[in-house]
């Protein structure tokens, strides 16, 4: 039978299938990565932003097409997570923009919807590169142009850009030689393929649970936001109410109205945000009349994800457990990310948000000035929202990002894209020492701009090493690599591969170590002993004279040495 149109509930329920399909393979799309290293990571990114848009859309009641739209883009841009997950947000994004202003939807607004969905995630990334999920996105979004003029029926629609997407994805070792030689696809153009798949099967009448179930929240070993709680313990609280919400706009938002908004809002509380896009309005305020902040809130939509607790009710059991874990040598950064610490003082110019991966980075990091740390790193990048969450409880009219993991940087570009009563400031930081070299050339009398030139140009000049082991066999860079080798990993590719650690680790050094390096850092992980390290730290200064060497915990897992050369 021929489907011509589809309404708002057959998108709803394309778009859950495609979310559970994507979650159902996202191990296997995680075992396509390149590097056989294990944080492989680009299924379970995508499936947390998708699952994100896919939470609030299941909540739905008798939705129409434009409130499916909402729900889509601002459910993924706020759970996106890693590059694979913001490009997938992105998508989504400009996808809802054309399809919300319809009623139904057939092949040639799906048309539409694909191109201005390909557009609005290749402006997102700053240097595209073909041969990744964007060539496959614009590989369908061309071929669905051509099958609008073609056909009425979705299915043949749909089956006809699915064809060419698989096609397009069998080519991308061609497009990019490094997958070629790992004998592999694009692992964020197959988790895209995965979810055009589940939808299709949901038009299709396939039989599919579309039941979304609720994850557990992320202890902050597993990437959730971290504060010092001892200091909001010690805070007055002004304004006893946190409320949170968030606008689910009936029209976008002016310039003018979010101002008035703000005033409003600092007419009755204080600690306030106020993030707007085109479909929402995030707002937080601390205020001892929550109803006037929602009832102003009202003015310019419907409200949703309603959030009040009375902060001076629980402070004291909060400080009084926290005071216990203290006494119990646990880290003061276990708290609950869901209650923003009330300022009381006036923001001061510039503070410091750091992604972290270990105890002993962490408070290397507190150490140099980092305000807040979002504990996460290679094995579980922090989301959008964790990026705002952090941004929320960091008192400082300046306010900067150290990502310290290139599959960071662009959720951080886009929480900082989302936030206009703070100026944030993304360093394009790729592992962490770069994010300490970064701290090290932070100098406070500077204005935030000059430190911003002064760290983007000293991190260029850190080298970084990192060991750990491969997952699978592969052949990467010209080196034959078999499981449970041990590697040595620089900025560029793979330095070094064999089976004894020490060996692996000062073949790595042979490489990153030349006549113009003066410090070298080596921070070792959760798995490594202080003497092991040390003993490594030894055979360093025996093999380069020259070179002043530091040994520091790190605590970071699945990397058993982080190293710096400087």
């Amino acid at each position: 039978m021929e489907i011509t149109t589809i309404n708002a509930e057959a998108l709803a329920k394309a778009f859950l299938a495609g979310a559970k399909n994507l979650e159902a393979k996202k191990e296997w799309i995680n075992e396509l990565n390149v590097f056989p290293v294990p944080d492989g990571d680009t299924g379970t990114n995508m499936s947390m932003t998708i699952m994100s848009a896919a939470k609030e859309v299941s909540a739905m009641t008798n939705p129409d097409m434009a409130s499916v739209a909402k729900a889509i883009s601002s459910g993924s841009l706020r759970g996106a997570r890693g590059n694979s997950g913001v490009i997938l947000s992105q998508l989504f994004r400009g996808f809802a923009k054309v399809i919300a202003e319809y009623d139904e939807i057939d092949v040639q607004i799906l048309a539409e919807a694909f191109q201005k969905a390909v557009e609005t995630a290749y402006k997102a990334v700053m240097k595209p590169k073909e041969g990744t999920i964007l060539t496959v996105a614009k590989g369908m979004a061309n071929r669905a142009l051509e099958l609008a003029d073609e056909t009425t029926d979705l299915i043949t629609f749909c089956e006809g850009v699915i064809k060419e997407g698989d096609h397009v994805l069998s080519k991308t070792p061609d497009m990019l030689p490094v997958l070629k030689q790992a004998g592999v696809v694009d692992s964020g153009g197959q988790g895209l393929m995965q979810v055009m798949k589940g939808a299709l099967d949901s038009l299709m009448g396939k039989e599919i649970d579309y039941t979304i179930e609720e994850t557990p929240k992320a202890s902050a070993a597993e990437g959730a936001v971290s504060y010092n709680i001892e200091a909001q313990a010690e805070q007055e609280i002004k304004f006893a109410y946190c409320t949170q919400f968030l606008i689910m706009l009936e029209k976008p938002i002016t310039t003018r109205q979010e101002t008035e908004f703000k005033e409003y809002m600092e007419e009755i509380g204080d600690s306030i945000v106020v993030v707007a896009d085109d479909e929402i309005v995030k707002v937080h305020v601390h205020t001892n009349d929550p109803g006037l902040a929602m009832q102003r809130g009202l003015t310019y939509g419907s409200l949703t994800t309603i959030i009040i607790e009375n902060m001076k009710l629980e402070r004291d059991e909060k400080v009084s457990a926290m005071k216990e874990k203290e006494m119990q040598g646990e880290a003061v950064a276990s708290a609950s990310a869901e209650t923003v610490p009330a300022f009381t003082e006036p923001p001061k110019e510039m503070g410091f948000i750091s992604v972290s991966i270990g105890e002993g980075i962490n408070e290397i990091f507190t150490e140099l000035g980092v305000d807040y740390i979002i504990e996460g790193g290679q094995t579980m990048n922090p989301s959008t929202e964790d990026m705002l969450n952090a941004i929320e409880r960091v008192n400082a009219k300046n306010i900067f990002i150290l990502p310290n993991n290139k599959n960071i940087i662009l959720a951080a570009n886009q929480a900082a894209s989302l936030v206009e009563d703070k100026k944030i400031i993304v360093i394009p930081t790729k592992t962490i020492p770069q994010g300490i070299t970064a701290l090290i050339n932070f100098i406070p009398d500077s204005t935030p701009e000059e430190n911003e030139e002064r760290m983007n140009s000293e991190i260029g000049i850190v080298k970084t090493g990192q060991v750990t082991y491969a997952v699978r066999d592969t052949v990467i860079d010209d080196k034959e690599i078999k499981q449970d080798d041990y590697m040595g990993i620089g900025d560029k590719g793979i330095l070094s591969v064999g089976q004894d650690l020490e060996e692996t680790v000062m073949e790595m050094f042979a490489e990153l170590i030349d006549e113009d390096s003066a410090i070298v850092s080596i921070y070792y992980g959760e798995d490594m002993t202080e003497e092991a390290a040390q003993g490594i730290g030894t055979k360093v200064e025996e093999n380069y004279p020259d070179v002043e060497v530091e040994v520091h915990y790190g605590g970071q897992p699945i990397y058993y040495y982080v190293v710096s050369v400087e």
